[in-house]
């Protein structure tokens, strides 16, 4: 790298901020291309639902927050919290089962969180996190305490009854919520051309007094200065705002979707617009050189290599440990 790295290359991203991005960026990918690889394998089980190709969604609106404020996620969630900063050996070991996971092994893909790095956690119910995501503001509110609450969710959820009621309440107390659809295009096996009526999914955020943006999903950069937009408006008691991230998923929707009811055309010319390779071009173009970047590269396969070394070599949960998490059970004490 020839040049300073704490010159803005973005308003007021600096190149040390866009090479953080990168590794973030090419962490997520990593993971989610690695237990895609251990599916096929037979090595994890149930479904999974895959974040690549929309990496720049989680890493720029999370660039945006502070330390203290939180996230709730989603079913295809291992990219937000990998861009907090969450631990992948525990991800890993999570996704394989295995007792050194964030849920013990027994939760799985869908349920991950890390409230020590405010991740209140992935789920599995679309929607499911829009209203958790309300409550937490609501409790900063009345505590008084200057924080914000980013809720992401697919497009689908915007048909849900959740974000109704969520986007209702945030909007009516001026809570400190930002709403980030991760618009993939697809609900499932769906087009959102056959499941909304509406041009632009962030025409709904009127209908609630909710402000709305669009952004470019795959430009880390924009998503960066919208989350950063938004966030200081919610810090400042303006209430929530509605953030609509075109992005798309190269994979299917989850394991289980074969994938086809998209052309190969159309997945082609969104792999032109990749953001790892977006955000690339843009570090090479202001100096950084292609050696550091692929430095950054093998570091990150290597992470992801030690993540699934630790993972594989840990012990697999005691099956006792399910009594942990049942709320009632059979008194055979005879009291």
């Amino acid at each position: 790298m020839n040049r300073a790295t704490e010159q803005a290359i973005s308003k007021d991203a600096t190149l040390e901020e866009a090479i953080r991005w990168f590794r973030t960026m090419l962490t997520i990918r990593r993971f989610d291309e690695t237990i895609d690889e251990l599916f096929a394998s037979g090595k994890v089980h149930g479904t999974t639902h895959l974040y690549i190709g929309e990496e720049a969604v989680a890493t720029g609106i999370i660039g945006a927050l502070d330390s203290g404020d939180v996230i709730t996620s989603t079913h295809r969630g291992h990219g937000h919290n990998i861009a907090l900063g969450g631990d992948v050996r525990a991800m890993m070991a999570e996704l394989l089962g295995r007792e050194t996971g964030y849920c013990r092994g027994y939760g799985g893909s869908m349920h991950i969180a890390d409230q020590s790095l405010g991740n209140l956690g992935a789920n599995g119910i679309v929607g499911g996190g829009l209203p958790i995501a309300v409550g937490a503001a609501l409790g900063f509110v009345m505590q008084k305490q200057p924080k914000v609450v980013v809720a992401f969710s697919g497009d689908g959820a915007l048909n849900e009854g959740a974000f109704h009621e969520a986007a209702n309440l945030a909007a009516i107390w001026r809570l400190p919520v930002v709403f980030v659809v991760e618009n993939n295009l697809y609900g499932m096996s769906g087009s959102v051309k056959e499941m909304f009526a509406i041009g632009h999914l962030a025409e709904r955020a009127s209908g609630y007094g909710i402000p709305a943006t669009m952004v470019d999903g795959n430009d880390v950069f924009s998503v960066w200065e919208a989350g950063s937009q938004a966030v200081q408006v919610a810090r400042s008691g303006g209430g929530p705002t509605l953030i609509e991230a075109m992005t798309y998923r190269y994979k299917g929707h989850s394991k289980s979707d074969a994938n086809r009811y998209r052309s190969r055309e159309e997945i082609r010319d969104w792999r032109k617009r990749d953001p790892i390779t977006h955000l690339e071009q843009h570090l090479s173009s202001h100096g950084v050189d292609h050696t550091m970047l692929n430095e950054i590269r093998d570091e990150v396969v290597q992470v992801i290599a030690d993540a699934l070394k630790y993972a594989e070599e840990s012990p697999w949960p005691n099956p006792e440990i399910l009594e942990d998490s049942v709320y009632t059970r059979e008194d055979k004490t005879g009291a």
